[in-house]
């Protein structure tokens, strides 16, 4: 039987036929250099294709990181949320906050208006169990966008401080900070100055969640809370 002929073009990596090989180059080279250096010309680089090649795929750089958020959302393990609304609240929250520690980009990217209200319906269903929660308490919808956004700010900032704090160094260390501050400045400072990276470095997340959350509802000015936990 004779050969098939040889396919044409170029050897060595495949062509790329999929946006699911799209979406995995743009994860890597977003882990490797940063989402700010991530371009359509600098990922069609690193595929080994024309940039033209990756418009039959994706509209724009916006096109390519909302697929990015919500390939990376459906990844994540959605929990059982517990049946009273206050619980769902702090359980929603917190798995917003693991999704988005876990690639932390994520969280720079979604501080952009408008970013949240562009993923997949798939991809909001923490954003929907916090405004459900809130309205089974007895908050207005405005009462409970308030909450939401609070709880998203809260988030948002704890995971991004984080993110951007020096790393620990080899030794497992904690950064360097000052060892002694004037008393007669900053007394209270000055008195806690020792213990403070070791303080900071505490997981403070899920108590500081569970009081926001009871703070900003029982600052709802609704009529009695129905169902709330």
């Amino acid at each position: 039987m004779p050969r098939p002929p040889a396919p044409h073009g170029r050897t060595g990596r495949p062509p790329v036929t999929s946006r699911a090989q799209i979406l995995a180059a743009a994860r890597q080279l977003i882990d490797r250099d940063g989402w700010e250096k991530l371009t359509i010309r600098r990922l069609a680089a690193e595929l080994g294709i024309g940039a033209t090649t990756l418009y039959h795929h994706i509209r724009d750089k916006e096109d390519l990181l909302i697929l990015l958020l919500n390939q990376h959302v459906g990844q994540i393990e959605r929990p059982d949320l517990p049946r009273a609304p206050k619980d769902r609240i702090v359980a929603a929250a917190t798995a917003m906050h693991d999704a988005l520690a876990s690639w932390p980009w994520a969280a720079e990217v979604l501080t952009a208006d408008g970013f949240m209200g562009l993923l997949d319906e798939s991809a909001l269903w923490m954003v929907e169990a916090i405004v459900a929660g809130a309205d089974d308490c007895g908050c207005t919808p405005e009462e409970a966008v308030h909450v939401f956004r609070s709880i998203w700010y809260y988030t948002v900032g704890e995971v991004l401080v984080r993110a951007h704090s020096p790393h620990r160094r080899a030794d497992d260390e904690r950064p360097a900070f000052r060892e002694a501050f004037d008393a007669s400045q900053v007394p209270h400072l000055a008195a806690i100055g020792d213990q403070w990276p070791a303080l900071a470095a505490r997981d403070t997340y899920p108590q500081g969640l569970r009081a926001f959350v009871d703070g900003l509802l029982g600052q709802a000015t609704s009529a009695t809370p129905h169902g709330a936990g």
